[in-house]
Protein backbone atom coordinates (compact mmCIF):
# COMPACT_ATOMS: atom_id res chain seq x y z
CA UNK A 1 0.00 0.00 0.00
CA UNK A 2 2.69 2.68 0.98
CA UNK A 3 4.65 1.32 -1.88
CA UNK A 4 1.71 2.06 -4.48
CA UNK A 5 1.37 5.44 -2.45
CA UNK A 6 4.95 6.64 -3.55
CA UNK A 7 4.41 5.39 -7.01
CA UNK A 8 1.16 7.95 -7.09
CA UNK A 9 2.78 10.24 -5.79
CA UNK A 10 6.07 9.88 -8.22
CA UNK A 11 3.84 9.74 -10.88
CA UNK A 12 2.02 12.96 -10.46
CA UNK A 13 5.04 14.93 -9.85
CA UNK A 14 6.56 13.23 -13.24
CA UNK A 15 3.17 14.55 -14.29
CA UNK A 16 3.84 18.24 -13.39
CA UNK A 17 7.16 18.58 -14.06
CA UNK A 18 6.16 17.55 -17.80
CA UNK A 19 2.98 20.19 -17.58
CA UNK A 20 5.78 22.83 -16.16
CA UNK A 21 8.29 21.83 -18.76
CA UNK A 22 7.03 23.66 -21.77
CA UNK A 23 6.27 26.63 -19.66
CA UNK A 24 9.94 26.73 -18.52
CA UNK A 25 11.42 26.80 -21.98
CA UNK A 26 9.34 29.64 -22.94
CA UNK A 27 11.14 31.91 -19.66
CA UNK A 28 14.16 34.29 -21.10
CA UNK A 29 17.59 33.64 -20.15
CA UNK A 30 17.92 37.22 -18.43
CA UNK A 31 15.49 38.96 -16.08
CA UNK A 32 15.52 42.17 -17.83
CA UNK A 33 14.01 40.01 -21.06
CA UNK A 34 10.63 39.34 -18.91
CA UNK A 35 7.77 40.60 -20.67
CA UNK A 36 4.13 41.37 -18.53
CA UNK A 37 0.70 42.33 -19.59
CA UNK A 38 0.26 46.14 -18.97
CA UNK A 39 -1.34 46.99 -15.49
CA UNK A 40 -5.27 46.93 -15.46
CA UNK A 41 -6.55 49.28 -12.77
CA UNK A 42 -9.67 51.48 -12.75
CA UNK A 43 -10.08 53.99 -9.76
CA UNK A 44 -13.16 53.50 -8.10
CA UNK A 45 -14.76 56.75 -8.21
CA UNK A 46 -15.99 58.74 -5.14
CA UNK A 47 -19.46 59.07 -5.94
CA UNK A 48 -20.77 55.49 -5.97
CA UNK A 49 -19.66 55.53 -2.01
CA UNK A 50 -21.13 58.95 -1.08
CA UNK A 51 -24.15 59.13 0.78
CA UNK A 52 -26.24 61.87 2.87
CA UNK A 53 -27.99 62.25 6.41
CA UNK A 54 -31.33 64.16 6.82
CA UNK A 55 -29.35 67.18 7.72
CA UNK A 56 -26.95 67.14 4.67
CA UNK A 57 -23.83 65.41 6.45
CA UNK A 58 -21.67 63.75 3.84
CA UNK A 59 -20.81 59.81 4.55
CA UNK A 60 -18.89 57.37 2.51
CA UNK A 61 -19.64 54.02 3.39
CA UNK A 62 -17.58 50.99 1.94
CA UNK A 63 -19.43 47.74 3.10
CA UNK A 64 -16.97 44.23 3.53
CA UNK A 65 -17.61 40.78 4.92
CA UNK A 66 -13.69 40.47 5.44
CA UNK A 67 -13.95 40.85 9.07
CA UNK A 68 -16.45 41.28 11.77
CA UNK A 69 -14.89 44.53 12.36
CA UNK A 70 -16.85 47.96 12.01
CA UNK A 71 -14.45 51.07 11.73
CA UNK A 72 -16.22 55.10 11.82
CA UNK A 73 -13.98 58.08 11.25
CA UNK A 74 -15.53 61.40 11.52
CA UNK A 75 -12.98 63.72 10.02
CA UNK A 76 -13.76 67.35 11.17
CA UNK A 77 -12.53 71.02 9.49
CA UNK A 78 -10.00 73.16 11.76
CA UNK A 79 -7.33 72.03 13.70
CA UNK A 80 -4.12 74.01 15.35
CA UNK A 81 -4.07 77.14 13.52
CA UNK A 82 -7.53 77.88 15.11
CA UNK A 83 -4.91 78.21 18.30
CA UNK A 84 -5.38 81.03 19.84
CA UNK A 85 -2.20 83.38 19.87
CA UNK A 86 -1.28 82.99 23.88
CA UNK A 87 -2.74 79.16 23.91
CA UNK A 88 -0.79 77.79 21.21
CA UNK A 89 -1.48 74.06 21.20
CA UNK A 90 -5.18 74.42 23.01
CA UNK A 91 -6.47 72.21 19.70
CA UNK A 92 -4.54 69.20 20.20
CA UNK A 93 -4.70 69.27 23.88
CA UNK A 94 -8.70 69.32 23.46
CA UNK A 95 -8.53 66.37 21.10
CA UNK A 96 -5.59 64.03 23.49
CA UNK A 97 -9.02 65.20 26.73
CA UNK A 98 -12.05 64.27 24.90
CA UNK A 99 -10.67 60.78 24.88
CA UNK A 100 -8.62 60.86 28.32
CA UNK A 101 -11.32 63.08 30.16
CA UNK A 102 -14.22 61.05 30.26
CA UNK A 103 -17.84 62.13 29.51
CA UNK A 104 -19.78 64.30 31.30
CA UNK A 105 -21.54 61.09 32.42
CA UNK A 106 -18.51 58.73 32.91
CA UNK A 107 -15.72 58.90 34.62
CA UNK A 108 -12.38 58.55 32.42
CA UNK A 109 -11.80 55.31 34.52
CA UNK A 110 -14.90 53.94 33.98
CA UNK A 111 -14.97 54.74 30.30
CA UNK A 112 -11.30 53.13 29.91
CA UNK A 113 -12.57 49.67 31.92
CA UNK A 114 -15.86 49.74 29.35
CA UNK A 115 -13.97 50.09 26.41
CA UNK A 116 -11.83 47.75 27.09
CA UNK A 117 -14.03 45.50 28.17
CA UNK A 118 -16.02 46.03 24.79
CA UNK A 119 -11.93 45.57 22.97
CA UNK A 120 -13.28 48.81 21.29
CA UNK A 121 -11.16 51.48 20.20
CA UNK A 122 -11.88 55.12 20.30
CA UNK A 123 -9.70 58.16 19.66
CA UNK A 124 -9.68 61.61 19.32
CA UNK A 125 -6.80 63.27 17.37
CA UNK A 126 -6.28 67.17 16.40
CA UNK A 127 -3.82 67.99 13.97
CA UNK A 128 -2.89 71.08 11.44
CA UNK A 129 -5.36 71.47 9.42
CA UNK A 130 -7.98 68.96 10.46
CA UNK A 131 -9.50 66.78 13.29
CA UNK A 132 -10.77 63.15 13.51
CA UNK A 133 -11.90 61.01 15.80
CA UNK A 134 -12.48 57.45 14.62
CA UNK A 135 -13.99 54.08 16.29
CA UNK A 136 -12.74 50.39 15.76
CA UNK A 137 -14.97 47.94 16.88
CA UNK A 138 -16.77 44.16 17.03
CA UNK A 139 -19.74 44.09 14.64
CA UNK A 140 -21.04 42.21 17.92
CA UNK A 141 -20.59 45.26 19.95
CA UNK A 142 -21.17 48.20 17.83
CA UNK A 143 -24.29 49.27 19.73
CA UNK A 144 -22.60 49.64 23.13
CA UNK A 145 -19.61 50.90 21.32
CA UNK A 146 -21.38 53.08 19.14
CA UNK A 147 -23.37 54.57 22.49
CA UNK A 148 -19.88 54.83 24.11
CA UNK A 149 -18.44 56.62 20.94
CA UNK A 150 -21.15 59.18 20.54
CA UNK A 151 -20.97 60.28 23.83
CA UNK A 152 -17.04 60.82 23.91
CA UNK A 153 -17.82 63.32 20.85
CA UNK A 154 -20.76 65.17 21.98
CA UNK A 155 -20.68 65.50 25.99
CA UNK A 156 -16.58 65.36 26.87
CA UNK A 157 -16.19 65.73 30.34
CA UNK A 158 -12.57 66.99 30.34
CA UNK A 159 -11.87 65.65 33.82
CA UNK A 160 -9.50 68.03 36.31
CA UNK A 161 -7.08 65.03 37.26
CA UNK A 162 -6.94 63.50 33.66
CA UNK A 163 -6.34 67.28 32.53
CA UNK A 164 -3.44 67.81 35.13
CA UNK A 165 -2.02 64.43 34.03
CA UNK A 166 -1.92 65.73 30.26
CA UNK A 167 -0.55 69.23 31.51
CA UNK A 168 2.22 67.92 33.18
CA UNK A 169 3.21 65.07 30.48
CA UNK A 170 3.23 67.91 27.66
CA UNK A 171 5.28 70.37 30.08
CA UNK A 172 7.87 67.25 30.35
CA UNK A 173 7.69 66.98 26.95
CA UNK A 174 9.13 70.35 26.05
CA UNK A 175 12.16 70.16 28.42
CA UNK A 176 13.21 66.97 26.00
CA UNK A 177 12.48 69.56 22.99
CA UNK A 178 16.48 70.10 22.34
CA UNK A 179 17.78 67.06 23.05
CA UNK A 180 16.92 66.08 19.28
CA UNK A 181 18.74 67.81 16.30
CA UNK A 182 15.56 66.18 14.34
CA UNK A 183 13.48 68.27 16.24
CA UNK A 184 15.62 71.43 16.31
CA UNK A 185 15.80 71.21 12.93
CA UNK A 186 12.20 70.62 12.17
CA UNK A 187 11.17 73.61 14.30
CA UNK A 188 13.95 76.39 13.06
CA UNK A 189 13.19 75.32 9.80
CA UNK A 190 9.40 75.90 9.77
CA UNK A 191 9.95 79.53 11.41
CA UNK A 192 12.49 80.06 8.90
CA UNK A 193 9.82 78.98 5.89
CA UNK A 194 6.61 80.23 6.95
CA UNK A 195 7.62 82.61 10.10
CA UNK A 196 7.34 82.33 13.47
CA UNK A 197 3.89 83.59 13.58
CA UNK A 198 2.61 81.16 11.64
CA UNK A 199 0.45 78.14 12.51
CA UNK A 200 3.20 75.77 10.58
CA UNK A 201 5.81 76.90 13.07
CA UNK A 202 4.22 77.94 15.93
CA UNK A 203 4.95 74.67 18.90
CA UNK A 204 3.01 75.35 22.75
CA UNK A 205 5.44 76.72 26.04
CA UNK A 206 5.22 76.49 28.88
CA UNK A 207 3.25 79.57 29.23
CA UNK A 208 0.62 78.70 26.63
CA UNK A 209 0.30 75.25 28.04
CA UNK A 210 -0.55 76.61 31.28
CA UNK A 211 -2.95 79.24 29.46
CA UNK A 212 -5.07 76.31 29.22
CA UNK A 213 -8.38 75.80 30.86
CA UNK A 214 -11.52 73.45 31.16
CA UNK A 215 -13.45 76.33 29.44
CA UNK A 216 -11.26 76.98 26.43
CA UNK A 217 -11.22 73.03 26.13
CA UNK A 218 -15.16 73.15 25.69
CA UNK A 219 -14.85 76.66 23.48
CA UNK A 220 -12.54 74.72 21.14
CA UNK A 221 -14.56 71.63 21.25
CA UNK A 222 -17.40 73.49 20.35
CA UNK A 223 -15.93 75.21 17.59
CA UNK A 224 -14.31 71.93 15.87
CA UNK A 225 -16.72 68.93 16.62
CA UNK A 226 -20.66 69.52 15.27
CA UNK A 227 -21.97 68.62 12.70
CA UNK A 228 -21.42 71.69 10.28
CA UNK A 229 -17.42 70.47 10.04
CA UNK A 230 -17.48 66.85 9.48
CA UNK A 231 -17.69 64.06 6.89
CA UNK A 232 -18.06 60.71 7.83
CA UNK A 233 -16.29 57.59 6.58
CA UNK A 234 -17.60 54.04 7.35
CA UNK A 235 -16.08 50.98 6.79
CA UNK A 236 -16.31 47.21 7.71
CA UNK A 237 -19.47 44.24 8.59
CA UNK A 238 -22.48 46.50 7.97
CA UNK A 239 -25.44 46.92 6.36
CA UNK A 240 -25.20 50.32 4.60
CA UNK A 241 -29.31 51.22 5.59
CA UNK A 242 -28.75 50.29 9.38
CA UNK A 243 -26.01 52.11 9.43
CA UNK A 244 -27.50 55.11 8.02
CA UNK A 245 -30.47 54.94 10.78
CA UNK A 246 -27.37 54.31 13.46
CA UNK A 247 -25.87 57.89 12.07
CA UNK A 248 -28.90 59.73 11.98
CA UNK A 249 -29.61 59.06 15.45
CA UNK A 250 -26.39 60.20 16.51
CA UNK A 251 -26.54 62.95 14.75
CA UNK A 252 -29.99 63.68 16.32
CA UNK A 253 -30.31 67.04 18.17
CA UNK A 254 -26.35 67.67 17.59
CA UNK A 255 -26.36 71.90 16.27
CA UNK A 256 -24.47 73.17 13.46
CA UNK A 257 -22.15 75.38 14.45
CA UNK A 258 -20.67 77.75 11.67
CA UNK A 259 -18.07 76.16 9.31
CA UNK A 260 -14.57 76.43 10.35
CA UNK A 261 -12.46 79.08 8.01
CA UNK A 262 -9.83 77.36 5.79
CA UNK A 263 -6.28 77.52 7.16
CA UNK A 264 -4.20 81.32 6.39
CA UNK A 265 -1.11 81.35 4.25
CA UNK A 266 2.07 82.40 5.69
CA UNK A 267 2.49 86.01 5.23
CA UNK A 268 6.42 85.60 5.82
CA UNK A 269 9.35 86.09 3.34
CA UNK A 270 12.05 83.66 2.89
CA UNK A 271 15.48 85.39 3.13
CA UNK A 272 18.01 82.93 1.19
CA UNK A 273 21.37 82.52 3.19
CA UNK A 274 22.82 79.97 5.53
CA UNK A 275 21.53 79.33 8.76
CA UNK A 276 23.18 77.20 11.53
CA UNK A 277 21.80 75.76 15.33
CA UNK A 278 24.61 75.07 17.50
CA UNK A 279 24.13 71.29 18.76
CA UNK A 280 27.39 69.41 19.71
CA UNK A 281 26.70 66.26 17.11
CA UNK A 282 29.14 64.42 15.51
CA UNK A 283 26.89 65.02 12.33
CA UNK A 284 25.64 67.44 11.06
CA UNK A 285 21.86 68.11 9.87
CA UNK A 286 20.76 69.77 7.03
CA UNK A 287 17.73 71.62 4.95
CA UNK A 288 18.45 72.79 1.78
CA UNK A 289 15.19 74.68 0.08
CA UNK A 290 12.51 77.32 -0.33
CA UNK A 291 8.83 77.60 -0.60
CA UNK A 292 6.92 75.64 -4.10
CA UNK A 293 3.81 75.28 -5.31
CA UNK A 294 -0.02 74.45 -4.20
CA UNK A 295 -1.14 71.12 -4.94
CA UNK A 296 -3.51 72.24 -7.74
CA UNK A 297 -0.80 74.02 -9.54
CA UNK A 298 -0.69 73.38 -13.28
CA UNK A 299 3.16 72.56 -12.46
CA UNK A 300 2.26 69.97 -10.31
CA UNK A 301 2.46 66.71 -11.89
CA UNK A 302 6.25 68.05 -13.74
CA UNK A 303 7.38 68.99 -9.86
CA UNK A 304 6.29 65.97 -9.08
CA UNK A 305 8.44 63.47 -11.39
CA UNK A 306 11.45 65.96 -11.03
CA UNK A 307 11.50 65.38 -7.56
CA UNK A 308 11.59 61.52 -7.79
CA UNK A 309 14.38 61.94 -9.97
CA UNK A 310 16.01 64.49 -7.80
CA UNK A 311 15.82 62.86 -4.63
CA UNK A 312 12.45 61.58 -3.96
CA UNK A 313 13.00 57.95 -5.39
CA UNK A 314 14.91 56.52 -3.04
CA UNK A 315 18.52 54.85 -4.46
CA UNK A 316 17.66 55.78 -8.08
CA UNK A 317 17.68 59.22 -7.86
CA UNK A 318 20.38 61.58 -8.61
CA UNK A 319 20.60 62.83 -4.90
CA UNK A 320 20.89 59.63 -3.47
CA UNK A 321 23.46 58.37 -6.39
CA UNK A 322 25.75 61.67 -5.67
CA UNK A 323 25.91 61.81 -1.97
CA UNK A 324 25.56 58.22 -0.72
CA UNK A 325 26.45 55.81 -4.06
CA UNK A 326 29.33 57.82 -4.93
CA UNK A 327 30.86 59.22 -2.30
CA UNK A 328 29.49 57.66 0.92
CA UNK A 329 28.60 61.20 2.96
CA UNK A 330 25.25 59.89 4.05
CA UNK A 331 23.51 56.82 4.76
CA UNK A 332 20.32 58.42 3.45
CA UNK A 333 19.80 61.57 1.45
CA UNK A 334 16.89 62.72 -1.03
CA UNK A 335 14.62 65.63 -1.12
CA UNK A 336 10.75 66.03 -0.79
CA UNK A 337 7.92 68.00 -2.54
CA UNK A 338 4.85 69.36 -0.23
CA UNK A 339 2.80 70.75 -2.30
CA UNK A 340 0.21 71.88 0.26
CA UNK A 341 -3.70 72.20 -1.04
CA UNK A 342 -4.13 75.46 0.42
CA UNK A 343 -1.02 78.08 0.21
CA UNK A 344 2.36 76.85 -1.65
CA UNK A 345 4.46 74.38 0.52
CA UNK A 346 8.01 73.73 0.15
CA UNK A 347 11.12 72.15 -2.30
CA UNK A 348 13.72 70.79 0.03
CA UNK A 349 16.45 68.68 0.26
CA UNK A 350 17.96 66.55 3.28
CA UNK A 351 20.64 64.86 4.72
CA UNK A 352 22.98 64.45 7.41
CA UNK A 353 26.95 63.98 7.57
CA UNK A 354 29.56 64.15 9.30
CA UNK A 355 30.63 67.62 10.36
CA UNK A 356 33.61 67.86 8.09
CA UNK A 357 31.98 66.40 4.73
CA UNK A 358 28.43 68.63 5.24
CA UNK A 359 29.76 71.31 2.74
CA UNK A 360 30.88 68.88 0.46
CA UNK A 361 27.72 66.79 0.34
CA UNK A 362 25.90 70.54 0.31
CA UNK A 363 27.91 71.30 -3.13
CA UNK A 364 26.81 67.91 -4.44
CA UNK A 365 23.52 68.40 -4.20
CA UNK A 366 24.10 71.85 -5.33
CA UNK A 367 25.59 70.25 -8.41
CA UNK A 368 22.23 68.33 -8.92
CA UNK A 369 20.09 71.07 -8.38
CA UNK A 370 21.78 72.95 -11.21
CA UNK A 371 22.45 69.82 -13.81
CA UNK A 372 18.55 69.54 -13.37
CA UNK A 373 17.64 72.71 -14.49
CA UNK A 374 20.45 72.82 -17.17
CA UNK A 375 20.26 69.53 -18.76
CA UNK A 376 17.07 67.07 -19.73
CA UNK A 377 16.63 64.20 -17.67
CA UNK A 378 17.75 60.72 -19.77
CA UNK A 379 15.09 58.64 -21.00
CA UNK A 380 15.81 55.86 -18.39
CA UNK A 381 15.41 58.06 -15.09
CA UNK A 382 12.27 59.86 -16.86
CA UNK A 383 10.86 56.09 -17.40
CA UNK A 384 11.68 54.76 -14.02
CA UNK A 385 10.67 57.97 -12.13
CA UNK A 386 6.63 57.93 -14.55
CA UNK A 387 6.43 54.27 -13.65
CA UNK A 388 7.28 54.51 -10.10
CA UNK A 389 4.31 56.25 -9.49
CA UNK A 390 1.83 54.54 -12.28
CA UNK A 391 2.73 50.91 -10.88
CA UNK A 392 2.10 51.76 -7.39
CA UNK A 393 -0.88 53.85 -7.99
CA UNK A 394 -3.52 51.14 -7.16
CA UNK A 395 -1.55 50.84 -3.78
CA UNK A 396 -3.64 54.30 -2.61
CA UNK A 397 -6.70 52.43 -3.21
CA UNK A 398 -5.52 49.08 -1.38
CA UNK A 399 -7.76 48.98 1.25
CA UNK A 400 -11.30 49.95 2.27
CA UNK A 401 -10.19 52.16 4.72
CA UNK A 402 -7.67 53.70 2.88
CA UNK A 403 -10.24 54.54 -0.46
CA UNK A 404 -12.95 56.01 2.16
CA UNK A 405 -9.47 58.71 3.75
CA UNK A 406 -8.87 59.60 0.55
CA UNK A 407 -12.89 60.80 -0.72
CA UNK A 408 -13.18 62.25 2.69
CA UNK A 409 -9.78 64.68 2.33
CA UNK A 410 -10.52 65.19 -1.24
CA UNK A 411 -13.88 66.62 -0.37
CA UNK A 412 -12.80 68.42 2.43
CA UNK A 413 -9.89 70.47 0.76
CA UNK A 414 -11.58 70.73 -2.83
CA UNK A 415 -9.73 68.68 -4.74
CA UNK A 416 -11.11 69.03 -8.68
CA UNK A 417 -13.57 65.98 -9.79
CA UNK A 418 -11.35 63.25 -12.18
CA UNK A 419 -7.98 63.97 -10.41
CA UNK A 420 -7.43 60.16 -10.07
CA UNK A 421 -8.87 59.29 -13.18
CA UNK A 422 -6.74 61.27 -14.93
CA UNK A 423 -3.63 60.81 -12.47
CA UNK A 424 -1.50 58.24 -14.16
CA UNK A 425 -2.08 60.22 -17.88
CA UNK A 426 -0.94 63.10 -16.36
CA UNK A 427 2.29 61.54 -14.99
CA UNK A 428 3.04 59.76 -18.85
CA UNK A 429 2.29 63.16 -20.37
CA UNK A 430 5.44 65.04 -18.10
CA UNK A 431 8.56 65.47 -21.23
CA UNK A 432 11.76 66.35 -20.37
CA UNK A 433 11.36 69.89 -21.35
CA UNK A 434 8.71 69.82 -18.69
CA UNK A 435 10.92 69.15 -16.06
CA UNK A 436 13.93 71.23 -17.34
CA UNK A 437 11.28 74.05 -17.09
CA UNK A 438 9.72 74.04 -13.20
CA UNK A 439 13.63 72.92 -12.33
CA UNK A 440 14.51 76.17 -13.85
CA UNK A 441 11.25 78.05 -12.60
CA UNK A 442 11.76 76.54 -8.83
CA UNK A 443 15.09 75.50 -8.02
CA UNK A 444 17.43 78.15 -8.31
CA UNK A 445 20.22 77.48 -5.48
CA UNK A 446 20.78 81.07 -5.05
CA UNK A 447 16.63 81.54 -3.93
CA UNK A 448 17.07 78.77 -1.33
CA UNK A 449 18.03 78.60 2.37
CA UNK A 450 20.02 76.09 3.54
CA UNK A 451 19.39 75.35 7.38
CA UNK A 452 22.10 73.20 9.39
CA UNK A 453 22.42 72.15 12.96
CA UNK A 454 26.05 71.03 14.42
CA UNK A 455 29.68 71.52 15.08
CA UNK A 456 30.26 74.89 13.41
CA UNK A 457 33.62 75.05 13.51
CA UNK A 458 34.22 71.43 12.04
CA UNK A 459 31.16 72.14 9.44
CA UNK A 460 32.41 75.42 8.38
CA UNK A 461 36.27 74.61 7.43
CA UNK A 462 34.48 71.50 5.65
CA UNK A 463 38.04 69.43 3.91
CA UNK A 464 40.08 70.36 0.45
CA UNK A 465 36.81 69.71 -1.79
CA UNK A 466 34.53 71.80 0.21
CA UNK A 467 33.65 74.68 2.96
CA UNK A 468 31.21 76.50 3.74
CA UNK A 469 32.71 79.59 2.35
CA UNK A 470 31.35 78.08 -1.05
CA UNK A 471 28.15 79.74 -0.06
CA UNK A 472 26.71 82.93 0.07
CA UNK A 473 29.72 84.36 0.43
CA UNK A 474 30.79 82.37 3.34
CA UNK A 475 28.06 84.23 5.41
CA UNK A 476 26.21 82.68 8.06
CA UNK A 477 23.42 83.73 10.13
CA UNK A 478 23.76 81.90 13.49
CA UNK A 479 20.63 81.31 15.73
CA UNK A 480 20.63 80.72 19.10
CA UNK A 481 19.60 77.46 20.94
CA UNK A 482 16.07 78.35 22.13
CA UNK A 483 15.57 77.37 25.99
CA UNK A 484 12.91 74.06 25.24
CA UNK A 485 10.36 75.15 27.70
CA UNK A 486 10.02 79.42 26.48
CA UNK A 487 11.47 78.89 22.68
CA UNK A 488 13.37 82.20 24.13
CA UNK A 489 16.74 82.34 22.49
CA UNK A 490 19.06 82.07 25.90
CA UNK A 491 22.10 80.81 24.41
CA UNK A 492 24.63 82.93 23.11
CA UNK A 493 24.88 81.78 19.32
CA UNK A 494 27.86 79.74 18.78
CA UNK A 495 30.44 79.90 15.83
Amino acid sequence: MRTQRLFSISAAAGLLLGAALPAAAAIPPRPEDLTFAPLSFTPPEAKSFRHTLKDGTVVYMAPSKEFPLVSVTLTFRGGDYLDPADATGLASMTGAMMRAGGTASMKPADLDEQLDFLATRVGVRVGATSASASLNCLKANLDESMRLFVDVLRNPGFDAERLKVQMDEALEGLKQRNDSADAILDREWAMLLYGADHFEARQPTGASLNAITQERLREMHKRIFHPGNVIVAVSGDFDPADMTARLEKAFDGWAKGETVPEPPAPTATLTPGVYHVPKDIPQGKVYIGLRGIKRDDPDYFPMLVMNDVLGGGGFTSRIMQSVRSNEGLAYSAGSRLDANPYYPGEVRALFQSKNPTVALAIKLIDDEFNRIRTEPVSASELETAKNSFVETFPQNFASKEAMLSIFVSDELTHRPDGYWKSYRDNVMKVSPEDIQRVATKYLDPKNMAIMVVGNWDQIYEGNERASMKDFFNGDVTHIPLRDPVTLEPTLKPSK
